[in-house]
């Protein structure tokens, strides 16, 4: 990347510097007007995104860089979650932060240091090479603005960063590097599925250790991985913690970003609530990483319109299936979703309907008959969807809050729900089946994507393809609604391997 003149502005750092007013002022008299606290980068939000991203700033950023994170929550460690296991399991949706104005569509959202790390189920599949170029090869949604090769690297880090458990032999994904751990053991449905698929069936790669590492335990394998027991599954707090403990880094907790001031095509600083009063905070550098319905609604608050700011958001829509089995057992261990089956995900079907990736369940669904009573799988259906008429934007009624709106499911994405039990006949075949329930489409998969969409066209996307914002050039727009379009695959890995690939190419 070209050492721009907007690139140097974002990446300057300033020295550091004495204040004198106090030294100054006679004595006696008032304290002069706070002067705003000033750092080379500015930080909003401190899940997967702004921290991935912060890890490889500080790998490039000098001794006497300063940097502020500001996050909206508290910092709850392990024990206090595992004290209060009633109040933080479930869905948590607005928090009293955001309206929502389809209540029958909940929006995951979980306010605190390391967000929506505490909660995930530590999923992380790559994305495959042509979910890059859905429109190029299906025409369908809209081609990314990289390509799968550009982001491979950046994928091994992650993977290094989170401890990801995988296969090395992917039969989707080409690798550079091996997993750092090795995978989880197949269940019995799993090797079946394989026979039957040969190549489209791996062990799924997960940030839930196959063996023990020097901060986490091994998976206990006892399938409630929402809040691991013995916080073994990858979080924020406690992997990158030491992020927050650099001396170049502060943290402030339980402090809300309310807009960014932006003068000209330049943003100075981030205006936050805290303690009861407003302040604003100047940065060189500002990436804001609060997700897809918040960041959407900072920007629009800082004056940054655009035609598609807060337009088309979306998930992933997940659909379980149920299916008692003759004479196989398929509970036993392992971790809590073991196989990944790319029987619906790939090829032409996806010019006509969505694809969709099928997770093999391994978590204790017990049957009631004698001798059966481990006789039940489930498989998940993950099916992608594009971009509609969601939309995120400022509540008119009270400014201090977005308001959020699903715009519905695609027709594309319909079509591949109302075909999904003809399409599963061939995995049904695989298996020794007594009977089969098919769900229906459940609330969410709390995979908010696509309210901040990145591309080349500054016309019809809001930031590059570095996660810069297209206008203001030091401000970072990190996280899933950058996505394009949500993908079968979950945005996890791939939105930390975004954060990292934007980290370098900011000192480029």
């Amino acid at each position: 990347m070209r050492a721009s003149p907007a690139t140097a502005r974002r990446v300057g750092f300033a020295k550091p510097r004495r204040c004198t007013r106090c030294l100054l002022r006679p004595r006696g008299a008032l304290h002069p007007p706070r002067v705003p606290e000033s750092f080379d980068a500015v930080f909003v939000g401190s899940s997967f995104a702004s921290s991935f991203f912060l890890a490889g700033w500080l790998e490039r950023a000098p001794a006497h860089a300063r940097a502020l994170v500001i996050e909206a929550g508290p910092r709850r460690p392990h024990a206090w979650r595992l004290a209060q296991r009633k109040d933080v399991l479930g869905w948590r949706d607005d928090h009293g932060l955001y309206e929502n104005a389809t209540p029958d569509k909940p929006w995951i959202t979980h306010v605190e240091l390391g967000g929506n790390s505490n909660c995930w189920w530590a999923c992380t599949p790559r994305l495959a090479p042509e979910d890059f170029e859905l429109h190029t090869r299906y025409g369908q949604a809209v081609d990314w603005p990289l390509s799968y090769a550009e982001l491979e690297p950046h994928y091994v880090r992650a993977e290094r960063m989170l401890g990801v458990a995988g296969a090395d032999d992917h039969p989707i994904c080409p690798r550079s590097a091996p997993f750092p751990l090795p995978p989880h053991r197949l269940s019995a449905p799993d090797e079946a599925l394989a026979r039957a698929f040969p190549g489209l069936l791996t062990p799924q790669p997960c940030a839930r250790p196959s063996v023990a590492t020097p901060k986490r335990p091994r998976c206990c394998a006892s399938g409630v991985c929402e809040l691991c027991p013995i916080d073994s599954k990858f979080t924020v707090q406690n992997e990158l913690a030491h992020l927050f403990e650099d001396s170049r880094v502060t943290l402030w907790t339980d402090a809300r970003c309310e807009g960014l001031d932006v003068q000209g095509d330049v943003v100075r600083g981030v205006h936050v609530r805290r303690e009861g009063r407003e302040e604003l905070v100047r940065g060189e550098l500002v990436a804001i990483g609060a997700n897809a319905i918040f960041n959407p609604w900072i920007l629009a608050r800082s004056g940054l319109d655009h035609p598609e700011l807060g337009r088309g958001l979306h998930e992933q829509v997940g659909i379980d299936v149920i299916v008692d089995l003759h004479d196989m057992d398929a509970f036993g261990g392992s971790t809590s979703i073991t196989g990944h089956l790319y029987a619906l995900y790939l090829g032409e079907r996806r010019r006509d309907r969505a694809g969709a990736l099928i997770e093999v369940w391994n978590v204790p669904m017990l049957r009631m008959e004698p001798g059966r009573y481990r006789h039940r799988v489930k498989l998940k259906a993950v099916i992608e969807d594009v971009r509609g008429e969601g939309r995120v934007d400022v509540n008119p009624d009270d400014p201090s809050r977005p308001r959020v709106r699903h715009g519905g499911r695609s027709a594309w994405t319909e079509r591949a729900i109302a075909r999904l039990e003809d399409d599963l006949q061939p995995v049904f075949d695989a298996l020794p089946v007594e009977r089969v329930r098919i769900g229906e489409p459940l609330p969410t998969e709390a995979h908010a994507v696509g309210s901040t969409p990145m591309g080349n066209d500054p016309e019809t996307s809001v930031i590059d393809r570095d996660l810069v914002h297209h206008r203001v050039r030091n401000l970072f727009v990190l996280g899933a609604g950058a996505f394009p379009c949500a993908t079968p695959a979950n945005p996890t890995l791939t939105l930390a391997a975004l954060s990292l690939r934007a980290a370098q190419e900011a000192f480029a």
